[in-house]
């Protein structure tokens, strides 16, 4: 990836707005690169966690014209953690809103984790508006993925971690814990959501590293500090099923057919282990899967942001030839 001297800060959004999206919300979008080169488009986890500066060196500011937004409820965008009117459907509409808006045609989806999710579920829904998939971590948004994430996967490879958590909530909801801070998460009073989601913050960040090192879970009666919105977006979408019906992407992926894809998947991602990734390849067979062996779930992980470089890189200069050759 070349970033030329002549420019300081390549980067740097060139224009943004506030998108009037409906239903009371209004998107932060940006615009990174050159307006006249290959559209792609960023599709941020959680669900809730806003874009970040760093998602913004997967294009190349020489050849991308790349939209980053903050999705409903998330990061920049307005009102901050509104839950209402806010599921996948309402997210694929506010897709097509920002592509639309912006004249483009056919653009790169790249995301990861629930990026990843809500990515396939707009190409099932608008595959003509498709030229590219770049996805990280596959989730499928089912429920055995969500039980693997947050309550098998860390019982079997970080036991310890997992007993912090259960063992963080009163003796009588630890028979369900996943419903009971699913429970509390979603409860309106933030003397209630506030320490849950300062555990499960905490917790999933440790999840998602192949090292973390010595992690220590808050508990419930401490004083939380700055409310991450993660875990309440996602405990919103979690009750939901994320809004899907039962294995939908996965029975849809003939809809994805003729879409090429690459998918970076880190071997040792226990929020997202690799075999969502293996049985969508298997059923899109214009999918090449990646798997990176000393990787787990972040992005930062080795070697996950280079290979997604790599893909988005690939993908622009096909889209430029055939551009050319028209």
């Amino acid at each position: 990836m070349t970033v030329p001297k002549s420019h300081p800060h390549p980067f740097r959004p060139f224009d943004a707005v506030m998108l009037d999206v409906g239903d009371g919300h209004w998107l932060y979008v940006e615009e990174v690169g050159r307006r006249d080169g290959v559209p792609a488009v960023y599709l941020h986890g959680g669900p809730g966690s806003g874009s970040q500066h760093a998602h913004r060196a997967l294009f190349d500011p020489n050849l991308n014209h790349a939209i980053l937004f903050d999705q409903r409820g998330a990061g920049r965008s307005h009102p901050y953690l509104c839950r209402d009117a806010n599921t996948t459907a309402h997210q694929i509409a506010d897709i097509e809103r920002i592509r639309e808006f912006h004249s483009i045609d056919r653009w790169i989806v790249t995301g990861g984790s629930w990026g990843s999710t809500l990515a396939l579920a707009y190409a099932q829904a608008h595959p003509e508006r498709v030229a590219a998939l770049v996805l990280r971590a596959v989730f499928l948004g089912t429920a055995r993925e969500v039980e693997w994430a947050f309550l098998k996967g860390p019982r079997i490879f970080r036991p310890e971690l997992h007993q912090a958590f259960i063992e963080a909530l009163p003796e009588a909801e630890r028979g369900e814990p996943l419903a009971a801070y699913l429970r509390r998460l979603n409860d309106p009073d933030p003397k209630t959501h506030a320490p849950a989601a300062a555990i499960w913050s905490r917790y999933e960040r440790a999840l998602s590293l192949l090292e973390p090192g010595d992690v220590q879970l808050p508990a419930l009666s401490d004083k939380p500090g700055r409310l991450p919105p993660t875990p309440l977006m996602e405990a919103h979408y979690i009750a939901k099923d994320f809004f899907l019906a039962p294995d939908e992407l996965l029975n849809n992926a003939d809809r994805l057919a003729g879409i090429p894809g690459v998918i970076v998947q880190g071997r040792y991602d226990l929020l997202c282990p690799p075999q969502s990734a293996h049985a969508l390849c298997q059923r899109w067979p214009d999918c090449k899967l990646t798997i990176l062996d000393h990787a787990g779930h972040d992005i930062a992980e080795s070697g996950v942001r280079t290979a997604l470089q790599s893909a988005v890189s690939e993908f622009t200069d096909l889209m430029r030839m055939a551009k050319n050759r028209r």
